[in-house]
């Protein structure tokens, strides 16, 4: 008897668990909804089927990737501030999947929590917006190209990141988008900012997303990528320690595969410096990814888009400058939460990837070719 109110107690709390809502204001930020579209498509994906709903802010702006706020900090603050008051508007917290997102508008967000003086300067900023448009100019021009294949090299990925610049410039001052709302936005300091690994880890649960794993991923050694701006600084993002961070080798455990421990896991990926000194910022990317191959991996999985672009993207003039062969896989985040979710390489776009992953894919196959590649 007593066992069977236990199991009956059991149920209820798992009942409980996944009654409840998890909704949030999407913020899929730049370079998802261009050089890196397998990361939108993948996300919103697993998004789906685990029953996170997700609100996307179809017009915020580019958070300003560090770049902005270097360039005009007033106006990086502003363009945050604008994003943040969207997501306000839906009473909602704002998601992102982007660890450079994170790091940026977490740091925006600091100062005006802590400054009321300068949230009202930035508010004046952001007065006049027009909260009924549907489409803002960054939206227009960040708008998706038909072609499905990645293909990026630095200068595109340098280029892109210069007209993200002027499509933000464009939206602060843009006459043709203020003007026309009644009350125009304000940013009142609530908003919250999760990155997606911190809503699987403290809001959905590892329990919750391992019960909805159909295809574990035993015997796939991943190395987990956390880079800089999802753990600094930790009083910043206070997520976890920023010397012993855990959150990505917990969830790769979940899914049935072994972390790899390597020194590199907390090092900068060197996108941040590829516009000053190209050949050092692929030598770091080179130093990272041939930690993680010495120490086993099979792949690497990052949480950032960014990161994704220097490591993955770049690895073929990478492996030129360091004169080795990394032929390394890296995975987004989402890729590899779906592959353990039941979904389809080709769901999960991973054909368009510069560095193959068939390598990934055939050894968590290997043992199920005859499983169901989709999930209804």
């Amino acid at each position: 008897m007593a066992n069977k109110t236990k199991n009956k107690e059991e149920k209820t709390e798992d009942a409980k668990s996944q009654s409840k809502p998890f909704k949030y204001a999407f913020f899929p930020g730049c370079v998802s909804r261009g050089a890196c579209k397998e990361l939108y498509a993948s996300t919103t994906l697993i998004c789906k089927h685990l029953g996170i709903e997700l609100v996307e802010l179809k017009r915020a702006s580019c958070c300003g990737a560090g770049v902005i706020n270097e360039r005009t900090p007033i106006l990086g603050d502003a363009l945050n501030a604008r994003n943040f008051a969207m997501a306000e508007e839906l009473q909602l917290p704002v998601m992102t999947h982007c660890s450079t997102c994170q790091g940026v508008m977490s740091k925006s967000n600091k100062k005006f929590k802590e400054n009321p003086e300068f949230l009202a300067q930035i508010n004046e900023k952001i007065a006049n917006e027009n909260i009924q448009q549907k489409e803002s100019p960054y939206q227009q021009a960040s708008g998706e190209k038909k072609n499905n294949k990645k293909n990026i090299d630095e200068n595109n990925a340098v280029s892109s990141m210069q007209e993200n610049i002027q499509n933000a410039e464009t939206i602060i001052n843009n006459d043709g988008f203020h003007g026309n709302s009644h009350d125009g936005l304000k940013y009142k300091g609530t908003a919250v900012v999760k990155h997606l690994l911190w809503i699987l880890i403290a809001d959905y649960g590892l329990e919750n997303l391992q019960k909805k794993v159909v295809r574990p991923l035993a015997g796939l050694k991943v190395a987990p990528f956390y880079g800089c701006y999802l753990l600094r600084p930790e009083e910043t993002l206070g997520f976890e320690s920023a010397d012993n961070p855990t959150s990505l080798d917990k969830l790769i455990r979940a899914l049935g595969a072994e972390p790899v421990d390597y020194e590199g896991k907390t090092k900068c990926c060197g996108f941040p410096i590829t516009m000053m000194n190209r050949n050092a910022s692929l030598k770091m990317a080179g130093k990272q990814t041939l930690d993680a191959k010495d120490n086993g991996a099979d792949c690497m999985v990052t949480p950032c888009p960014l990161c994704h672009l220097n490591l993955d993207s770049m690895q073929p003039d990478t492996e030129r400058i360091i004169e080795k062969r990394l032929g390394m896989p890296i995975l987004h985040l989402p890729q590899l939460i779906g592959l353990a979710l039941g979904f389809s390489p080709e769901e999960l776009k991973m054909g368009t990837h510069i560095v193959a992953t068939d390598s990934v894919i055939a050894k968590i196959m290997e043992k199920k070719v005859a499983a169901v590649n989709t999930v209804q």
